[in-house]
């Protein structure tokens, strides 16, 4: 997620991306029509295959700037960033959304605010199936305290099959994902992805039905970052860059895997610093196997020993 103002005058490329990522799609943050406009065909020049208006951020820096979920009170707003949009770009102009805000909770405000913007020319929304908060609770607290409400996300699909409708919350597993399939068309994965990359190892399988593809193993995904790692060194492009850069959105990989505690723990203690490792994931699965083949010794020589 991006904001117009950031991308628009901002001094840094908010819109870099590596071709491997897509589809990827950019999620904007604003409610002037021209500057979503401009931003989008940006977008879309820069090869985005999506660009997404953000109506479900409840941060107060997010409502200062008239933009997140504080615009479920203000469809008609929306709206009018669809149809600027859309009449600047080709590629999808979808919607991020939350069930309601504050009292603003009821279906009916709900089903208003996506019949004004489907209305527009939106035909695609991916609705956080909790409401927010907009006063008393905080970012994180709205991703957890607001109850989670799948039957109005699949009421609202039964009543627009013409939709293309996601779900989104607290869906921590394939299998939960392919419940919900049956209520909706697709399911965004967010926290949970994150914090254990893995189960979409074999998601092309379970979800897709492409049995064709193999699962890739944890160490080959080390293998292939670290290639990206150094691809990005040898660019300069970035004087910034740091292999931590990238190994910090990778501690969850190992996420209940004998190891995956020495995983963490070596990747933060030394990804950090003023002069970063270069070899840093290669020296973590190094840690990690290590400990890995001291407990299969371990568990050999128990076993030896319960049948001598």
């Amino acid at each position: 997620m991006v904001t117009t103002g950031a991308i628009i005058y901002g001094k840094g490329d908010y819109l870099g991306f590596n071709e491997q990522e897509h589809p990827v799609a950019l999620q904007l943050g604003g409610s002037n029509p021209e500057h979503m406009a401009k931003c989008a065909a940006l977008a879309q020049e820069r090869g985005y295959d999506e660009v997404n208006i953000n109506v479900g951020c409840p941060s107060d820096r997010v409502k200062n700037g008239s933009f997140g979920a504080c615009l479920m009170a203000q469809p008609e707003v929306v709206a009018d960033n669809v149809k600027a949009m859309q009449a600047e770009v080709d590629i999808p102009v979808t919607v991020k959304c939350r069930i309601g805000i504050d009292d603003m909770d009821e279906y009916k405000d709900f089903a208003r605010f996506i019949d004004i913007v489907a209305t527009a020319g939106c035909d695609t929304f991916i609705v956080h199936a909790r409401k927010a908060w907009l006063q008393g609770l905080s970012p994180k607290e709205n991703r957890d305290i607001p109850p989670l409400n799948y039957p109005r996300v699949h009421m609202l699909k039964e009543s627009h099959p013409e939709l293309s409708i996601s779900i989104n919350g607290g869906i921590k597993s394939l299998a939960d994902a392919q419940e919900q399939l049956k209520y909706v068309d697709g399911v965004m994965i967010g926290r949970e992805v994150y914090a254990n990359p893995y189960i979409l190892s074999t998601v092309d399988a379970e979800i897709f039905g492409d049995n064709s593809v193999q699962p890739i193993s944890r160490r080959d995904v080390v293998l292939k970052m670290q290639q990206y790692i150094e691809k990005c060194i040898a660019r300069q492009d970035d004087p910034y860059f740091k292999p931590w850069h990238v190994a910090r959105h990778m501690l969850g990989l190992y996420q209940g895997q004998a190891g995956g505690r020495i995983w963490r723990r070596y990747l933060s203690q030394n990804g950090t610093g003023k002069s970063p490792d270069p070899h840093l994931l290669m020296n973590a699965l190094e840690a990690v196997e290590s400990a890995q083949q001291e407990i299969n010794d371990y568990n050999a020589q128990k076993a030896a020993n319960n049948i001598s």
